[in-house]
């Protein structure tokens, strides 16, 4: 098989991720892979010494890869290679300023769509319309491989953050009380942390559960700092880049409409909402704090009706528990790259694009 060359195209830490597993199944079929850091949100320290760093877009041109991977919605499409989607989160219900679904879009610029599971995959073949303009494949999602697999992607530096001190993430063990994971959204609208924050201090001052705090790397500082003052020995708050360590260590989620629970409940582990912008049934939803006490003890003693929509929504959203979807996405890139041929022209998307490289820097045609 000739050797194909792939570009990971980033700008937040979330990333890296998502993308190693990818990187690691490239590098044992002996492949290349490179990155290129878009923008200044990305911690470079994480990236291992190994790993190749592309300066600029001259450089992307002089390596010349084969597909460009972004876990983001939107991509240059001026730059060699096919354009592959590979998502930074599940749909979570959050909507456009015009009341559309924001995760459902085709945005003209890539040539395939690496979609999680059936409800994604469906939602892209409607977009794909004939002429055929791009791919839609089914491949589960790699952020995933090291949730599910029995040995997860090693050499995935990953720093964790306490009382701003930097250690590695701990070693998980199994904990005698339960675990409650509490995560937020950064869009003010939809953030639950400022209303949450009175009760989960005084819940895990009483010490009945142990309480983690894991925030979008977009939140605001001022309630980032508001939960780090309220850290004791029963709650702990976390930055990282890599939120699967937690997710295995939880019990219950507790969240609002961020799509970071939907990955905890493919775990097939209940999750706690408040003020959830669409509710349905694989979800348990409150709309006061003082309701949270209660609902958390709820969802501890997994109630079998609840459980049994979990499982309905695992069906739809991502029925893939091997490991094994950075392995799918390459053969989805492979088939990709041959069918591409056939494709036609995506219609041309001026504005866009024209910020795109404004953003990069780059003006030549």
């Amino acid at each position: 098989m000739t050797v194909k060359k792939y570009l990971f195209f980033i700008s937040q830490n979330y990333s890296f991720a998502i993308l190693r597993p990818i990187q690691t199944q490239a590098l044992i079929r002996g492949d290349k892979v490179a990155w290129f850091v878009e923008g200044d949100a990305v911690d470079k320290t994480l990236f291992n010494d190994d790993e190749q760093q592309l300066a600029d877009v001259s450089a992307i041109f002089a390596f010349s890869p084969d597909a460009v991977l972004y876990p983001a919605n939107n991509a240059p499409t001026f730059l060699p290679g096919i354009n592959v989607a590979i998502f930074h989160g599940f749909d979570a219900g959050k909507l456009d300023k015009k009341g559309n679904n924001d995760h459902y879009k085709d945005r003209r610029c890539f040539d395939l769509y690496c979609t999680q599971g059936p409800e994604s995959t469906k939602a892209f073949l409607a977009l794909q319309g004939s002429p055929q303009k791009f791919n839609v494949i089914e491949t589960g999602w790699s952020a995933l491989d090291s949730l599910f697999a029995s040995n997860p992607t090693a050499n995935n530096k990953s720093l964790w953050h306490k009382g701003g001190l930097d250690y590695e993430a701990p070693v998980i063990s199994n904990n005698a009380k339960p675990t409650i994971l509490f995560c937020s959204t950064f869009s003010k609208r939809l953030c639950a942390a400022p209303h949450l924050l009175p009760i989960i201090k005084q819940l895990s001052e009483s010490g009945r559960w142990r309480w983690l705090v894991q925030f979008h790397p977009k939140m605001s500082r001022d309630i980032v700092d508001s939960f780090k003052e309220i850290e004791s020995e029963h709650l702990t708050f976390v930055e990282t880049s890599d939120v699967i360590p937690l997710l295995k260590q939880a019990d219950v989620m507790v969240c609002d409409t961020s799509s970071v629970m939907l990955m905890f409940l493919l775990q097939h582990k209940p999750v706690v909402t408040f003020k959830n912008i669409a509710p349905k049934a694989h979800l348990f939803d409150i709309q006061s704090p003082e309701e949270l006490e209660q609902a958390v003890e709820y969802a501890l003693t997994r109630p079998k009706e609840l459980m049994d929509n979990i499982q309905h929504f695992i069906s739809e959203v991502h029925p893939y528990h091997d490991g094994l979807s950075a392995q799918r996405v390459l053969a989805a890139i492979d088939k990709t790259i041959e069918d591409r041929v056939n494709f036609s022209a995506h219609p041309s998307d001026f504005i866009r694009q024209f910020k795109m490289r404004k953003k990069l820097n780059y003006w030549r045609f």
